[in-house]
């Protein structure tokens, strides 16, 4: 009889023992399942280094930015005006007047190729599309011929009027034939990095000003009347 009851003591208490344990798991598994959806919920939440670097180069380049110069451009001009956050800063004058690549261009527009034309204000006063030669493409030009287009002022101020169009386009939507401020239209084709101006191919697009977007091209184009 003792030995039968010392038996079942035993059981119970091997019982007791087995259940106690069986607790005692569920609550470590249920705090390590807590543990680890607060883990991962602060994982989706946080975010990385690398897609907040992501975000910051996104920024600098500007988004919309296209042209197979583009890149080049960006890391030769960081920072300051004329760099692409610098010249979202300003209207489009005096953004171009920042960008070493448009120099001579500046000077077409502010009356200092020739003192009768001066286009500062009415660019900077109005929303535009500005296609913006470089100071490549005006060096395509012979020299005699940009002699003559400095001395005569209404026809640079045609040629010059004749590369920039009312409003903003961006580069998805600036394919097409457009009315330009000089009054004739201005034929652009293709897209993405492979734009066409008339002839002249593109640069370097998409770049915004606080009041206008530009262009830059590798040629000078002529309106053909």
């Amino acid at each position: 009889m003792k030995t039968l009851l010392r038996t079942r003591t035993t059981t119970i208490l091997a019982a007791g023992a087995i259940g106690l344990m069986a607790l005692s798991g569920c609550s470590d598994t249920g705090s390590d399942s807590e543990s680890g959806d607060t883990e991962t919920e602060s994982s989706d939440t946080a975010e990385s280094p690398a897609a907040s670097e992501e975000s910051g180069d996104d920024a600098m380049a500007g988004g919309d930015l296209v042209g197979p110069d583009c890149a080049a451009y960006a890391e030769a001009n960081p920072k300051g005006g004329g760099s692409v956050e610098g010249m979202a800063q300003d209207p489009v004058a005096t953004a171009a007047s920042n960008n070493p690549m448009l120099k001579t261009l500046t000077k077409a527009v502010s009356g200092k190729l020739n003192p009768d034309v001066d286009l500062v204000d009415t660019l900077n006063g109005d929303e535009f599309t500005v296609i913006a030669p470089t100071d490549d493409a005006f060096g395509d030009v012979p020299k005699d011929d940009l002699d003559a287009l400095a001395k005569d002022s209404d026809m640079l101020t045609k040629v010059l009027t004749y590369h920039v169009i009312p409003g903003k386009l961006a580069p998805d939507e600036i394919a097409g034939e457009h009315e330009t401020v000089e009054g004739s239209k201005v034929t652009i084709s293709g897209e993405g990095d492979d734009l066409k101006f008339d002839d002249a191919g593109l640069v370097c697009g998409g770049v915004a000003t606080s009041n206008a977007t530009v262009y830059m091209v590798d040629s000078v184009m002529m309106p053909s009347k």
